[in-house]
């Protein structure tokens, strides 16, 4: 066995977790989009999944931040603090 087969466990979760943040902040960014679109029917099963999947991130930043005069500011923290994380962790999964 030599040195380069051998596989970091810390550097396989951070790549994991980089990838996993990555996908999330795609999800994020595009239910934040759609919400400009007034005619988006929530209740259809793709747009309503989408939503599962991110109102609960959300919604804690909407609990810290709520909307202010129509605005709703959370995503901008929520996408904030998905891309500090995804910052720091990404150093960890280089080899």
């Amino acid at each position: 066995m030599n040195e380069f087969s051998a596989v970091d466990p810390v550097s396989m979760i951070a790549r994991s977790l980089v990838i996993f943040l990555n996908f999330y902040f795609v999800l994020l960014l595009a239910r934040v989009l759609l919400t400009w679109f007034p005619t988006v029917d929530w209740s259809n099963p793709f747009f309503a999944t989408l939503s599962q999947l991110t109102d609960p991130y959300l919604n804690l930043f909407r609990s810290i931040i709520p909307p202010l005069g129509g605005i709703d500011l959370s995503p901008m923290l929520a996408i904030l603090l998905l891309q500090v994380l995804t910052q720091v962790l990404a150093p960890l999964g280089v080899a």
